[in-house]
C-alpha cells in the first residue's frame, strides 16, 4: 500500500529517501498514450488574459530540445517551464484580446518526430447568461440546501459502479461505502426543494475521487478536471446547473484547495518535490488555528498548522509554489465559467496558506464580482472566526474572504440556547452574547448560519430528539441575520450523532427505488415528519416574501427570564421573533419593545395566520419560537 512507502516506520529514513521511494512507486501508475492538457479549454473575452497551461504525458513528454509552438495569433507563448519530471511541460501564455472562439493549433516540437505532439486547444465563447440567469452570486435573500450527492437520491443506477476505478463498493448498509446517489437524483427532486423554499444548492465536492476507499464524501480529489463519473460526470453536472438556473435557483461548488487525495496524479507522478509539503517523517496538522493569529506563536507551530497533512491519505499542497497556486486558481475560474456557479464554499479554510487564499479570492472576484465565496472556519471563538473573513481589525493579515460558515452562532449560540438552563452567560444569553460580537465583521449579513452539516451531529439529536426544540432552531435559522443553510433531511427529522461522521450522512429516505418510505412525498412521511416539513416550508416561503428578513436590519434585546426577543425590520416591514426554550409558558411586557412596536397594533403569526392584538402583555408557550409580522 502507498502508506507503506510514504509513512515508513523506520526512523532512520530521511525525507529525501521517502520522497524518492514514493516517486519510483508512482511511475507508470497513470500510463496513457495521449497528452493531457490542463485547463482542458479556456474562453475568449476573460478579464485576465494570462493563462498557465500544463501538458502531461506519463510515458514522457519533454527533452532538453522540446519547444512549444503556437500556430495561431490568438495564443501567444510567453514562457515555457520544464519541471524536473519530464512527463510535464508548463507554459505561460496570453490569449489575444481579439481572439475568436474555436480550436487552436499548438505543437510540442522535438527533433525526433515520434516525440512531437499536436494539440488542438479550444477557446470557447463565454456564456451570454453570465450575471443574468447564472453566476448571480449568493446573498442573504437565499436559502442554501446542503446535499452529499452520494446520499440523496439515485437517479441513474447505471453509474453506481465505474469499471477501472479503485473503489468498487456499493453497499447501502455500510456507512463508508458508496450508496449510488447522483446528480440526476438531485435534479429529479428540484420540485421538492423549490416547494420547500430552497433557492440554492451547495453540494459536497463533485470532483473525481479515485481512491481505494471512503470515496463517498468527495474531499480527496484525484483529478481536478474530471467530474466524478459515479455521480454522473460533467454531463449530469451541466444538466443540473441548467435545470437550477432555469428555475431561478443557484449552484454552489465545494472547493478543496488545501489537499488532494493521495492517488491524485500530481502526487503519484510529481512534477517536482516542491508541489507538496514533505516532512522527514509524517507530520499531521495540529488543527490549532490559534497560532495563525497568536502574537506569541512559535514558527514551528505555525508551520505544523499550515503545512502538516490534514490526514495521512490527503497530501498537503504547497501553495507557495506559483505553479500550484496557478493550477488551483485557474481551476476555480474554469469551474465557475464552465458550470455557471453562483458561489464557492471553501473547505478547511484555516489550513490553507492565507496569502494564497487572498490571491485566489481576488482572482475569482475580479473575474466575477457578483460571486459569493464563504470559507469553512470550524474554530473556537468569534475573534478566531472573524480573523479569516473581512473584519474591522487593524492587524497585519487582512483577509479578503467575503464570508464564513458561522460555527460560533451554532456551537456557542443556538445549541446552548436550547440545551442549557438560562443563566447570566448560559442558555439564550449565550446566543445573545455571540450575536452581540457581530461588530467584528465587515458585513455580518454575508455569514452563513446553520443548525447542522455533514460534519456535525444532526440537530434533532443534538436537542435530545425534542421536535419542539428543532422547530425553535428552524425558526431561528430562517429569521436571523445572514444566509441560512439547511442540511438535507433536517426538514423530515433525520437524526444521528457524528460518531463517526458516516452516521450523519445517511440516505434520504425515498431517494432509491424500493425504499420502504418516501419522505419526498406527504404520503411517505409520518404525521410528525409532515408537520415539521410544513412548518419549515411555511417559514422558508414566508422568508422569500419578507424584505425585513431577507435584507433588513436586526435588533435584539437582552434576554430576561429565559426569553430572547429579536426583530427583523426595514422601512416596509417589521417581524418580531420571540424564543422561549423553557419548559413552561412565559409572559412578556410589550412596553419594553416600544422602540420597535410603537405605532403597531396587530401581530400575525406567520405559521398559523392567526391575528392577535398587541396588548400590554403577551403569553409565550413553552418550547416555542413565535414569529409575528407586525401591522
Amino acid at each position: 500500500m502507498y502508506t507503506d512507502c510514504f509513512f515508513a516506520r523506520s526512523s532512520r529514513l530521511v525525507a529525501r529517501s521517502l520522497f524518492i521511494g514514493c516517486l519510483l512507486l508512482s511511475v507508470g501508475v497513470l500510463a496513457q498514450n495521449e497528452v493531457k492538457v490542463y485547463p482542458t479549454h479556456w474562453w475568449t473575452g476573460m478579464k485576465d488574459r494570462k493563462l498557465q497551461i500544463m501538458f502531461y504525458r506519463p510515458e514522457g513528454l519533454t527533452t532538453s530540445k522540446t519547444a512549444l509552438i503556437s500556430n495561431t495569433p490568438d495564443i501567444r507563448i510567453l514562457k515555457t517551464h520544464k519541471p524536473a519530471n519530464k512527463h510535464y511541460l508548463i507554459a505561460d501564455v496570453e490569449i489575444a484580446a481579439t481572439a475568436k472562439p474555436g480550436k487552436k493549433y499548438l505543437r510540442l516540437s522535438n527533433p525526433d518526430p515520434k516525440e512531437s505532439y499536436t494539440i488542438y486547444y479550444e477557446l470557447k465563447a463565454r456564456s451570454a447568461d453570465n450575471g443574468k440567469t447564472r453566476i448571480k452570486g449568493i446573498t442573504s435573500e437565499d436559502l442554501i440546501y446542503l446535499i452529499m450527492p452520494d446520499r440523496f437520491s439515485n437517479g441513474d443506477p447505471s453509474n453506481d459502479r465505474i469499471a477501472g476505478l479503485k473503489d468498487q463498493s456499493l453497499n447501502r448498509n455500510e456507512i463508508f461505502d458508496r450508496h449510488g446517489g447522483d446528480l440526476k437524483g438531485i435534479e429529479n427532486h428540484l420540485d421538492y426543494l423549490q416547494d420547500l423554499g430552497v433557492t440554492a444548492l451547495w453540494l459536497n465536492p463533485v470532483l473525481l475521487n479515485d481512491m481505494p476507499k471512503r470515496t463517498e464524501h468527495g474531499y480527496a480529489a484525484t483529478d481536478h478536471y474530471t467530474i466524478e463519473p459515479r455521480i454522473g460526470g460533467a454531463a449530469a453536472y451541466h444538466s443540473l446547473s441548467n435545470a437550477l438556473h432555469k428555475r431561478g435557483m443557484k449552484l454552489i461548488q465545494d472547493a478543496v484547495y488545501n489537499h488532494v487525495g493521495i492517488e491524485h496524479f500530481l502526487f503519484r507522478d510529481l512534477p517536482d518535490s516542491s508541489w507538496f509539503h514533505f516532512w522527514p517523517t509524517y507530520t499531521n496538522t495540529t488543527y490549532k488555528d490559534q497560532v495563525l493569529m497568536d502574537p506569541y506563536a512559535a514558527a514551528i507551530d505555525k508551520k505544523k498548522m499550515s503545512d502538516g497533512w490534514f490526514v495521512p491519505s490527503m497530501p498537503d499542497l504547497n501553495q507557495h509554489n506559483p505553479f500550484v497556486a496557478n493550477f488551483l486558481i485557474q481551476h476555480a475560474i474554469w469551474c465557475t465559467e464552465e458550470f455557471g456557479l453562483d458561489g464557492w464554499r471553501i473547505d478547511t479554510y484555516a489550513y490553507n496558506d492565507l496569502a494564497f487564499m487572498n490571491r485566489c479570492n481576488k482572482a475569482l472576484l475580479d473575474e466575477y464580482p457578483q460571486l459569493h465565496i464563504f470559507g469553512e472556519t470550524w474554530v473556537h471563538g468569534v475573534p478566531n472566526q472573524s480573523f479569516f473573513t473581512q473584519n474591522v481589525y487593524q492587524i497585519p493579515y487582512r483577509s479578503n474572504l467575503p464570508a464564513i460558515t458561522d460555527f460560533q452562532l451554532n456551537l456557542y449560540g443556538i445549541v446552548p440556547a436550547l440545551n442549557q438552563p438560562f443563566g447570566w452567560t448560559e442558555g439564550v444569553n449565550r446566543l445573545y452574547l455571540t450575536a452581540s460580537n457581530d461588530f467584528v465583521y465587515k458585513d455580518p449579513m454575508k455569514q452563513v448560519i446553520f443548525l447542522d452539516n455533514h460534519d456535525l451531529s444532526r440537530f434533532l439529536s443534538v436537542v435530545g430528539e425534542d421536535v419542539q426544540k428543532l422547530k425553535i432552531g428552524l425558526a431561528w435559522l430562517l429569521t436571523f441575520r445572514g444566509v441560512p443553510q439547511l442540511y438535507y433531511g433536517t426538514e423530515v427529522m433525520m437524526k444521528n450523532f457524528a460518531d463517526p461522521d458516516g452516521k450523519v450522512r445517511l440516505d434520504f429516505p425515498g431517494g432509491w427505488a424500493g425504499d420502504s418510505a418516501n419522505k419526498f412525498t406527504a404520503a411517505g412521511r409520518t404525521l410528525q415528519e409532515d408537520s415539521l416539513f410544513n412548518y419549515t416550508r411555511a417559514l422558508a416561503q414566508f422568508r422569500k416574501r419578507s424584505s425585513a428578513i431577507r435584507t433588513g436590519k436586526l435588533m435584539q434585546y437582552v434576554p430576561e427570564d429565559g426569553i430572547y426577543v429579536y426583530f427583523r425590520y426595514d422601512a416596509k416591514q417589521t417581524v418580531m421573533c420571540i424564543m422561549n426554550p423553557e419548559d413552561k409558558e412565559k409572559e412578556i411586557t410589550t412596553a419594553r419593545f416600544e422602540e420597535r412596536l410603537k405605532g403597531f397594533t396587530q401581530a400575525t403569526d406567520v405559521i398559523t395566520g392567526q391575528k392577535t392584538a398587541i396588548g400590554d402583555k403577551m403569553k409565550i408557550p413553552a418550547k416555542t419560537q413565535l414569529v409575528f409580522e407586525i401591522q
